[in-house]
Formats: structure tokens, C-alpha cells, sequence
């Protein structure tokens, strides 16, 4: 008889940073009885987990140089998302990555593609995401991949996603956002996959910006605003909210003027400041043409 699987004892901790409860991952982040690989895998979440709340600095000082490689390599995520030195940065990236001794560590390559794709260059993330080998990995190519507008490249990496654990979070994610990108009547679809979500876990800004997206792409914006309510409620300087509550103030002939403030002082470079300044750009200069 085969022998029972040890049970993940990151499980938790890998499901609560999956779905954005980043304070929930940290605050149960000690888990007893760790291997030294589980160890560096749980400290790698917690530090990922203070940089999406916005503490760069906090890991920035923490990491010193001689943690392992996963570690370096968050740390120079949270430099890179600072905004202290892109540069020096990227160049620090690629000479890590070309080192025999470390360039296929799996978290290197997941921050390489992130980091990448931050940039726009997406050739250059999936030079070093392509080749898969965890899960992050594979959701991170379906991420870059429907950044390119290959829909049909991303549905191939959630093949493989689905061949290995179908019901695993981030494959359950990945599926949404390919529906999403798809559209027509996979919109549904994606929408019951956050919907299951916020019945099975605490319902977070992820979860809940998932719904409202969805609820928006099928014209339902009422109800698409009060899950983006909710959200702002857990953070009221999420980008993609404030950008999403923006959209449906419009469509509900409400006066968007807070939610645009509150991105242009959190998020001046957010798309959605750009496309709405090139537009007004392009309005003035039509208005001066026929003056």
C-alpha cells in the first residue's frame, strides 16, 4: 500500500497570498515543523505579501545579503517596485540570471517575468517564465501572455495548469482571466469561478474587483459598484477599484470626480490617467482647430 502524502503544510499560506489576503498570510505565517526549502518558501510569501501592502522598505532592510536566493530575489523586487534604481535594478536581474549557479532558481525566474512584464517586455519575461516548472510560473505566462493579446497561447498553459491540479486556486485564477479576456458567454463562467470564491474564502480586493469586472463586461454596473464599494472599503488606494469605480460612476451617470483624484494622488501614471489625458489633449487641440 503507497504511502499517505505528507499534508502541504504551506497550503494555507500559499492560498490566502494567491487570493490578496496579504495581512492573513502574514499574520498566520508561523507554521511549525518546516523543512529549510518549506522555510525559505514561507518566508518568500510573507515578504512578497509586505510588498504587495506597499512595504517595500520593511523588506528592503530585512533581506540582508547572505539569505538564500528566493529571498535576494524578492528583495530586489521590492527595490525594482520602489522605484529607488530601475536601472541598476534590471542590469543586477540579468547578471543573477546569467549565473550558472542561480539563474534557474524558480523564484528568480518568477520575479524576472514579473519584473519584465512590469517593463512591457514581454519577449524578455517569457524568456525566463516559459519553461514553467511551478505553478506561479505557469499562471505568470497566462498573465504575460494575455498582456501580449495570445489568448490562445494562454489557454495552452492552462492545459497544462489543468493537467496538473485542475483544482488548484491559481489554475481556478487563470481560467477567469482567460474567460475574461475571451469574453461573450465565458464572461459567466469567470464570474462564477469569484463568485465560489467569495463563498469559500473571506472575500478580498482580488476576489471582489474579479466580480465587479465581470458584472461590468455584462452591463450589470450596479451591482458591479457595490462589489467595488466593498473593495474599497479593505483598501482605499487599490488602483484597478478606483480605475474600475471610475468606469462605473460614468455608466451610472454619477460624478466619477472623487475616484479620479483619489487615483491621480495615489497612482499618477495609472493607463487609465494616461488615456484620459491623451484624449483631453486630443479634444483641446481639436477645439483649437476649429477656433
Amino acid at each position: 500500500m503507497a504511502a499517505a502524502a505528507a499534508p502541504d503544510l504551506l497550503f494555507n499560506l500559499r492560498n490566502n497570498f494567491y487570493l490578496g489576503a496579504y495581512q492573513a498570510a502574514i499574520n498566520n505565517s508561523d507554521v511549525p515543523n518546516l523543512s529549510s526549502e518549506d522555510s525559505i518558501e514561507r518566508d518568500s510569501l510573507v515578504y512578497r505579501s509586505y510588498i504587495a501592502l506597499g512595504s517595500h522598505q520593511l523588506v528592503i532592510s530585512e533581506i540582508n545579503d547572505s539569505a538564500p536566493t528566493a529571498l535576494q530575489a524578492v528583495k530586489l523586487l521590492a527595490v525594482y517596485l520602489s522605484g529607488a534604481d530601475k536601472e541598476s535594478t534590471i542590469s543586477s536581474l540579468k547578471e543573477w540570471l546569467g549565473d550558472l549557479a542561480i539563474g534557474s532558481n524558480p523564484t528568480l525566474r518568477l520575479v524576472a517575468g514579473t519584473i519584465f512584464m512590469h517593463e512591457q517586455d514581454y519577449n524578455e519575461a517569457l524568456k525566463h517564465t516559459n519553461a514553467g516548472g511551478t505553478m506561479e510560473l505557469h499562471a505568470l505566462n497566462v498573465q504575460i501572455y494575455l498582456k501580449m493579446y495570445r489568448s490562445d497561447y494562454a489557454e495552452k498553459q492552462l492545459k497544462i495548469m489543468q493537467q496538473i491540479d485542475e483544482d488548484h486556486t491559481l489554475t481556478q485564477l487563470a481560467n477567469a482571466w482567460i474567460n475574461l479576456a475571451v469574453g461573450g458567454s465565458k464572461i459567466n463562467e469567470a464570474y462564477l469561478i469569484f463568485q465560489d470564491f467569495s463563498e469559500r474564502y473571506p472575500a478580498t480586493v482580488l476576489i471582489l474587483n474579479g466580480m465587479a469586472v465581470c458584472c461590468m463586461h455584462m452591463g450589470n454596473f450596479e451591482e458591479a459598484e457595490t462589489s467595488l464599494l466593498d473593495a474599497l472599503n479593505k483598501d482605499t488606494k487599490d488602483p484597478e477599484v478606483l480605475a474600475n469605480l471610475v468606469v462605473c460612476s460614468l455608466h451610472l451617470g454619477k460624478p466619477p470626480s472623487r475616484f479620479l483624484s483619489q487615483l491621480k494622488s495615489a497612482h499618477p501614471e495609472h493607463t487609465l490617467l494616461k488615456r484620459t489625458a491623451a484624449a483631453e489633449e486630443t479634444f483641446d487641440r481639436a477645439v483649437q482647430a476649429f477656433a
